[in-house]
């Protein structure tokens, strides 16, 4: 029964992300499938795993370790922020890549920046080099439309707890035909040395790796109907409303902030980051690095990160835009964040009232 209800799941996941349903294994989040990816990897000292500085965190770290294990390295391309446009990242990027670099790693959707990355630009430019892409996508499913088998990426993986409202620990790796023999779990258990020939062995050892909760990944389906109902057009016109929405927020935090656009308007989906006048010369406490500001704001009633990005005291204000926001509470919020910068500077700050 629980084999049909992950074959059904599948299904349903792989008509949302244009997608075999054999390419793709449930895993509990993102950062489990960037683990099992790069300690697939067969490196030798000298290579080199490729990102750039806006990657997630926690991933970052897994390339790092998985790579300096075989005597290999991690390299980081210099994408800015803000930025002109798509092509900064382009550059970026492909800079990067030697005759040793054996993985790139991109993000679909940035965490720290939420930047919408040109991943239909790069991941054919590199795969067409022979040098395999792994995609990011934790944020992407749900706020963008995806076609997996057309990007053609090696791998791509993504949470559904984020803009498909399941629970924690429903998330997937899509991983091309072609690369599924030499990738493993992050976790080897059963399948390793099971006879079953009903599935493929990418599915067989993915689909059980020790006792775990099923419960996440058997809601996508209720998640998915959920979405697709709240408006006429189903889950793209709630797309195309979040990501509108997130424009028009950045819109109204600029302008009370007194700062130019940070990234082009294609780069946005329904994230949205705003550079804040500088903080503290010393590291701010909280995972993201600015507690402080993010706690006040809270008091506010607002919930939302401020990043301490690239280094503090340089930081970023990051907004999401969902189906039950409104314009009215990004305006509020606007009020609300200049009054705690001008508390923080003091009168003299010169940072200008909301509007």
């Amino acid at each position: 029964q629980l084999r049909r209800a992950r074959r059904d799941r599948r299904l349903r996941l792989g008509r949302l992300v244009g997608a075999r349903t054999e390419d793709l294994a449930f895993v509990p989040n993102a950062t489990t499938a960037v683990n099992a990816v790069a300690q697939s990897l067969v490196l030798e000292p000298g290579d080199e795993i490729l990102t750039h500085g806006h990657a997630y965190n926690a991933c970052a770290n897994a390339l790092r370790y998985w790579a300096e294990r075989q005597g290999a390295r991690l390299v980081v391309a210099d994408v800015p922020f803000p930025l002109a446009s798509a092509d900064d990242v382009v550059a970026a990027v492909l800079d990067g890549v030697t005759n040793r670099t054996r993985l790139v790693m991109l993000d679909h959707v940035t965490s720290p920046t939420g930047l919408v990355l040109p991943v239909e630009r790069l991941v054919p430019t590199l795969e067409e080099r022979g040098v395999p892409v792994l995609v990011d996508g934790a944020h992407a499913v749900g706020m963008l439309p995806l076609e997996l088998d057309r990007l053609g990426a090696s791998y791509y993986t993504a949470n559904c707890h984020k803009w498909l409202c399941t629970p924690k620990g429903s998330a997937f790796l899509h991983a091309r035909r072609d690369r599924q023999v030499s990738l493993r779990p992050a976790i080897i258990s059963h399948g390793s040395s099971s006879r079953r020939t009903d599935r493929s062995r990418f599915l067989i050892e993915f689909d059980w790796t020790g006792t775990a909760d099923p419960t996440p990944f058997l809601c996508l389906g209720a998640g998915i109907d959920f979405l697709d109902g709240l408006l006429p057009g189903g889950l793209p016109a709630l797309m195309r409303r979040n990501r509108a929405l997130a424009l028009a927020a950045r819109e109204v935090l600029i302008e009370a902030l007194g700062v130019p656009k940070p990234a082009p308007d294609e780069m946005i989906g329904a994230l949205a980051a705003v550079p804040l006048p500088d903080g503290d010369a010393q590291t701010p406490g909280g995972v993201l690095g600015g507690a402080d500001l993010q706690a006040r704001l809270l008091d506010r009633g607002f919930e939302l990160p401020i990043i301490a990005w690239p280094q503090p005291p340089r930081r970023l204000l990051r907004v999401a835009a969902a189906a039950y926001n409104h314009l009215e509470e990004y305006r509020r919020l606007a009020r609300s964040l200049v009054e705690e910068l001008r508390l923080e500077r003091g009168s003299a700050s010169g940072i200008p009232r909301a509007g």
